[in-house]
């Protein structure tokens, strides 16, 4: 598979918060999971790479192009959905489409007007009237109306409710369909991603902790319970997380191997992405 999208040694300070050289690549026909919480990095890391926001250092490669010097081109290929959307509250929905059509060279009505009609959206209402889930499903119609070879979503599914999300996965599974489409999609919700992901890229506190495929974390982590018998110094390093009570034990491995090995007579099971999440960056009272 080709990179559609290279980041290397991305910087970015903000006040207190930094991205501190985040790095990684997106692979083409692949839709990849960027996960964290609440302010970890995603959507300035996002914004840095659309050029939103200047970034301090760092090479973006968009198609195996610099963003900055080929934008227009750039932009053409890619479908930008972010959470606030960033339109003109008190124009219409056609209004607004106007102005964003003539931004690209590719655009096709037909497609947006089958959106539109799709997600039943009022094109003379006002944006400010839209609830949140219209709203959201209105930028996706305008994502997906240029021929966007990759989407790149930041938190497109926060704050609806799960019928809704469940509309958009679907949506978006259907434009994977097509050949040479990819999308890069930030999330805090994760169990969205346990649906549709190939990949996952953890940041936290401005830095990668892991860009690996969504099928090999499940495989390689285990929800470990079992007694409290059971741990000692040596059996406490195989867990990236462990939570003990009067009861029992609860913990999350990255090695399930050397605990079936090492732990006898203890329950594995399947983790979530979510539990892998917070396996990795839950403080100390995390539990399960």
């Amino acid at each position: 598979m080709n990179n559609i999208l290279n980041v290397q040694g991305l910087r970015k300070s903000f006040g207190n918060f930094k991205l501190q050289d985040v790095s990684f690549s997106l692979k083409e026909g692949c839709i990849t999971g960027f996960i964290g919480a609440n302010g970890a990095g995603k959507t300035t890391t996002i914004k840095s790479i659309l050029g939103l926001i200047l970034k301090d250092a760092g090479s973006v490669k968009l198609f195996g192009k610099e963003i900055s010097t080929n934008e227009r081109e750039i932009k053409n290929r890619i479908g930008i959905v972010l959470d606030n959307g960033y339109f003109y509250n008190d124009m219409t929905l056609i209004e607004m489409k106007s102005i964003i059509a003539s931004a690209y060279s590719n655009w096709d009505e037909k497609i947006f007007l089958k959106y539109i009609e799709k997600f039943n959206l009022p094109l003379k209402q006002k944006i400010s009237n839209l609830s949140k889930g219209m709203r959201m499903k209105y930028s996706i119609a305008l994502a997906l109306s240029h021929k966007a070879d990759l989407l790149i979503m930041d938190e497109p599914t926060s704050g609806l409710d799960p019928l809704i999300r469940t509309e958009i996965m679907d949506i978006l599974l259907e434009f994977m369909e097509k050949e040479g489409k990819s999308i890069f999609f930030s999330s805090h919700i994760t169990s969205d991603l346990d649906k549709i992901s190939d990949v996952l890229i953890l940041i936290d506190d401005g830095r990668i902790v892991f860009n690996k495929e969504k099928d090999k974390l499940l495989d390689t982590h285990g929800l470990i319970k079992g007694d409290n018998a059971l741990l000692n110094n040596d059996t406490k390093k195989l867990f990236l997380k462990l939570h003990e009570t009067e009861y029992g034990f609860e913990g999350l491995t990255n090695n399930k191997e050397a605990v079936r090995e090492q732990m006898k007579d203890v329950l594995i099971e399947k983790p979530t992405i979510e539990n892998i999440m917070l396996g990795y960056i839950g403080g100390e009272n995390y539990g399960f």
